[in-house]
């Protein structure tokens, strides 16, 4: 079983959703700010889901680090992503500080998969 595809289909999933939740569950009931927040959170989501499987898919050896990689993609969606899906959902601020940290987890794993690119066969 290929591990990160599997994490990468499942965020992709949860991406679309969230999406479609905001466009139809989310637009009528909050500010027009709060919804674009949350889209925010679901485009990154989305990105990252993709970037998870484009790491899933390499082989050789530059595997081990796209794996990093892709650690860095799931931890920084959690954080990011999930920190605005809160903010807007819980309408409160108490996660403001992972949306941060999660930012810097998705720039780290975009520098670990250009050094994955780097590793000689």
């Amino acid at each position: 079983m290929n591990k990160w595809l599997l994490i990468g289909g499942v965020n992709g999933f949860l991406a679309v959703a969230a999406g479609a939740f905001a466009a139809h569950g989310l637009e009528p009931r909050v500010p027009a700010r709060a919804l674009a927040i949350f889209q925010t959170g679901a485009q990154y989501h989305l990105t990252h889901a993709l970037a998870i499987v484009a790491c899933a898919l390499v082989r050789g050896p530059a595997a081990p680090r796209a794996a990093i990689a892709a650690g860095l993609f799931t931890l920084g969606v959690v954080l990011f992503s999930g920190s605005l899906y809160f903010l807007v959902l819980a309408d409160s601020t108490a996660l403001v500080l992972a949306t941060p940290l999660g930012g810097m987890s998705l720039l780290a794993g975009w520098v670990a998969l250009g050094f994955a690119a780097l590793k000689r066969d």
